[in-house]
């Protein structure tokens, strides 16, 4: 047998970022459980943790993904259509799309963004957990992602294509991507975003956008996974 291929090394690495985010998990927390690739690797990681014995308060998950992916390995989940569901979490931990020197953020590569960012603000803490190609200079390498509802989406596609002269996509091939929330996905190209925080404050106030992709101010430190180990990142909100 040769050496471990990249593809190999970079899913050790991912592996062990989910790790150490669930050796932060501690009895009795109230937890956030994020989508994506490198957080369903943690997901199993707790479910592990949990079979050992570690007992958690109330877990939110956000996405159906991550939902399926937390029975399967045992993970019991608070029902969040109920008024006596958790109005505040301990800990979140989440992937993302890109991340940025000052901890902004683009996330909705998985379409469910509306629910990590009410994940992430119900949260004391939010960790985020990537691999090392997450990490970028400026936000923007990938299109920014968009929920927006259905009706007059046509409208609020041509209403973003104007305030920020560019061209809008409509997330589907053959017909719209629907989100956990019935909701669309619009991406939007802009390439080096310049002023992210201008960018969220415009697409906020537009009337059919129910959530944009960038997370500003929301993750308190970012987990690295790299062929060279982990990386730790602390930051202020």
């Amino acid at each position: 047998m040769g050496p471990p291929n990249t593809a190999d090394r970079m899913l050790a690495a991912k592996r062990e970022v989910a790790e150490a985010a669930a050796a932060l998990v501690e009895p009795g927390m109230r937890l956030g459980l994020g989508s994506g690739s490198t957080a369903l690797l943690f997901v199993e990681a707790l479910g592990r943790r949990v079979a050992a014995g570690l007992t958690l308060g109330a877990v939110v998950a956000t996405s159906q993904a991550t939902e399926n992916k937390a029975r399967d390995c045992g993970i019991a989940l608070a029902d969040m259509m109920l008024a006596d569901a958790p109005t505040g979490l301990d800990l979140a931990i989440d992937g993302a799309d890109e991340v940025d020197p000052a901890f902004r953020l683009v996330k909705g590569g998985g379409a469910c963004l509306t629910r990590e960012k009410i994940v992430a603000a119900m949260a004391q803490r939010v960790v985020i957990i990537v691999d090392g190609t997450k990490m970028v200079e400026k936000l923007g390498r990938f299109a920014l992602p968009v929920e927006v509802v259905p009706f007059g989406y046509a409208a609020t596609a041509a209403r973003i294509e104007r305030t920020f002269g560019v061209e809008v996509v409509l997330r589907g091939d053959d017909a719209p991507l629907v989100t956990d929330n019935g909701n669309y996905i619009l991406d939007i190209p802009f390439g080096d975003i310049a002023d992210p925080e201008m960018v969220a404050a415009r697409l906020s106030e537009m009337a059919g956008v129910v959530e944009h992709g960038l997370f500003i101010g929301m993750a308190d430190e970012v987990l690295i996974a790299g062929e060279g180990g982990l990386t730790r990142r602390s930051a202020a909100r």
